[in-house]
């Protein structure tokens, strides 16, 4: 193990042997583990990189908390599984897979304002363009 992982491992056991420091410390990961989290889910469907987001959250959060560390597992294990029947597929599997993400991209981009704010710097303005939901106006 390398020494500032043991430094750090003292520190841990340290604060674990303060329980108002612990809870304090606990809350601290689950804050910054969620937001992770919630940034990755958001992401997912966007070009970049959403899952490994997600798996940086979770790892943040399984550093403190079980149910974490076997949700990171199960979601890594699931994620693996997935992405090799994908590769397995066929290019019109494929190219339905891309068709698809693109749609999620592109829709929630329209529901956010960006493609309304987008054609309009563009002199491009039509309603149908305006985000239903009345964001990005």
């Amino acid at each position: 193990m390398k020494d500032w992982l043991r430094a750090w491992a003292r520190r841990r056991d340290r604060l674990r042997e303060r329980p108002v420091a612990d809870f304090v410390y606990r809350i601290g990961v689950a804050v910054v583990g969620l937001t992770v989290l919630l940034v990755g889910i958001v992401t997912i469907p966007y070009p970049g990189p959403g899952w490994a987001i997600v798996f940086v959250g979770l790892a943040i959060l399984a550093t403190e908390f079980y149910w974490a560390h076997r949700t990171l597992s199960f979601t890594r294990d699931r994620y693996d599984s997935a992405m090799s029947w994908f590769r397995r597929q066929g290019w019109f599997v494929q190219a339905l897979g891309a068709v698809f993400t693109a749609a999620v991209v592109v829709i929630t981009l329209w529901l956010v304002g960006a493609v309304g704010w987008s054609a309009g710097l563009l002199g491009l303005d039509h309603p149908a363009l305006d985000s239903p939901i009345g964001l990005g106006a």
